[in-house]
């Protein structure tokens, strides 16, 4: 063994590699770190999780403190909503228990289930067939990561806030072979590394190992091959999505009202949004625009036919001649079968509202609906008053493609683009641009709102389109099908931009596959996990 069996120092040692890991993902602008910081986190998995001499519950406890460690620098912005301003009645102890809530609780809850990942890959070295396949020990360890990304996309609860592909991000050839695996297979590429490179700092270590010389090449082979593929194959893929001219396009404005979720609901800031979003749309159509996008519940009143919000979209989207996609709230049903969703929907040059009408398909935990409310009023009361509308919001379904003369759009809102899958929807439903309309203004200017644009930039690239980005309060952006960021707004400004962008129909390889890639690492794990249940120790032995 090469590490100290001191509890403790076992705990420091991972709770560094945590924290570092996080910072490479929360903060992509030290996203290269992250082909390293792994290092002491699969160091300690090739030896510790092999020696049967560490019961199974260390094993979880250990897991438990690295991710913890990992999470708690993810979320770490959740500080920056206290105190919570834009809740009504809101007090400073709440809002100090919903932020702690949030970042730690969040933490806790997302390190209890990824803690497991140690138990699975002690089962599985410790076995026979473990010990006999020692070199495709780090290969577990990056399915297991890989599948563990995924995993957090599952369910009402997932948050895949977390991925290693996000702190790619600033390296665009990095990020490429996305178009053909998805943001897993980049996450696969950079924990490959470092585990690999474990691999070899190991066998470097233990000089009297007979196969020291066959475990250094390997591990040399591998790495430089995951960086090949991660940044030459990202290159060539980069250099054949290349615009060749003959591309159609169309000129989109995207609009920052810089009102954030504190003002905006207050009834008084009511003519100020109508005057903001009135002044840069015919600012915006005077630049050529023919799409204007509308942030997340940019005008946070229901929209439909005969109401004045109704006839001020017609009108503007009449007078000005372009084409608006407004976020706002609609509803159907009466009485108790009502339902408000919070949507876009589009009004036409002719002043018409189109009959298709986008509602956004995966809800905000505590934003949009209170899941296990009652037991939550009991134990965190502040929690159950989160919900930003009057009362909670139904979940869309379907891409909603909105077929106009222009383009055809399809739509995501907020959270919804953190899930790859509803954006490889919309482009297998036939969407050549993506309008992705966010609130984000309780990010403030923290490190979410550069994560939240990441994840735009990863989901570009996923399905090949273009991304038209609008913020209320930032950052909007217009990201291009190959995830380079034309043009952007600061946070905490009001702006517009104004920009040609193409229109895509071809489809990348991943929306053809899914997530073809992560199955197979389920299903290589499956395999060695029933083999490792096969030939564990016998019962007189450890496990």
């Amino acid at each position: 063994m090469i590490l100290t069996d001191k509890f403790y120092k076992r705990i420091l040692l991972l709770c560094l590699s945590g924290l570092l890991t996080g910072i490479t993902v929360a903060f992509p602008q030290f996203g290269v770190l992250g082909w390293l910081t792994l290092i002491p986190f699969a160091i300690f998995l090739l030896s510790v999780a092999s020696d049967k001499s560490t019961k199974l519950y260390s094993m979880y406890l250990y897991g438990f403190a690295f991710f913890m460690s990992y999470y708690v620098v993810i979320f770490h912005w959740f500080v920056n909503l206290y105190p919570l301003e834009f809740i009504d009645g809101m007090t400073k102890g709440g809002a100090l228990a919903v932020v702690l809530f949030a970042s730690v609780g969040l933490s806790f809850f997302q390190a209890v289930q990824s803690g497991l990942l140690f138990i699975i890959a002690a089962l599985i070295f410790r076995s026979r067939i473990g010990q006999r396949l020692e070199c495709l020990k780090p290969l577990v360890i990056t399915a297991l990561w890989t599948v563990l990304e995924w995993y957090h996309t599952l369910g009402w609860w997932g948050t895949p806030w977390s991925r290693i592909s996000i702190g790619q991000t600033r390296m665009l050839f990095g990020i490429q072979t996305a178009s053909v695996l998805g943001s897993y297979f980049v996450t696969f590429l950079v924990v490959l590394a470092n585990a690999y490179l474990a691999y070899g700092i190991i066998a470097v270590i233990n000089k009297k190992d007979r196969l020291r010389k066959k475990a250094l090449v390997l591990s040399s082979v591998i790495c430089l091959s995951a960086i090949l593929i991660q940044y030459g194959g990202g290159f060539c893929l980069w250099l054949a999505n290349a615009p060749d001219g003959d591309e159609e396009r169309v000129t989109v404005a995207v609009i920052q009202g810089n009102i954030a979720s504190g003002e905006k609901w207050e009834e008084d800031t009511a003519e100020k949004t109508l005057r903001i979003y009135a002044e840069y749309t015919k600012k915006a159509a005077d630049e050529g625009a023919e799409i204007v996008v509308f942030p997340e519940t940019a005008l946070p009143w229901e929209v439909k036919e005969g109401n004045k919000r109704y006839t001020y979209l017609s009108e503007l989207a009449k007078n000005c001649k372009v084409t608006i996609l407004a976020g706002v709230f609609t509803s159907e049903g009466e009485g108790k079968d009502r339902k408000e969703y919070n949507s876009i929907v589009c009004f036409t040059p002719d002043g018409k509202m189109s009959d298709t009408v986008y509602n956004k398909r995966h809800l905000v935990p505590f934003g949009e609906f209170v899941p296990f409310k009652t037991l939550i009023e009991t134990l965190v009361p502040p929690l159950a008053d989160l919900v930003m509308s009057a009362g909670e919001v139904a979940q869309g379904e379907g891409a909603n493609i909105f077929r106009l003369k222009e383009a055809n759009i399809g739509s995501l809102i907020c959270f919804d683009s953190i899930f790859e899958e509803l954006t490889l929807e919309s482009a297998r439903a036939g969407a050549e641009l993506i309008c992705l309309s966010t609130n984000d203004s309780w990010f403030t200017d923290s490190a979410a709102l550069y994560m939240h644009t990441a994840q735009a930039q990863l989901r570009a690239v996923e399905s090949g389109r273009y991304i038209a980005r609008a913020a209320n309060t930032g950052i909007s952006a217009v990201v291009t099908h190959r995830g380079e960021i034309v043009e952007q707004l600061d946070p905490l400004v009001d702006g517009m931009i104004v920009e040609e962008v193409e229109l895509h129909t071809e489809r990348t390889v991943y929306s053809y596959v899914g997530n073809l890639f992560v199955y197979l690492c389920i299903a290589f794990l499956t395999i060695m996990l029933v083999l490792s249940l096969c030939t564990l120790p016998k019962r007189n032995e450890e496990i």
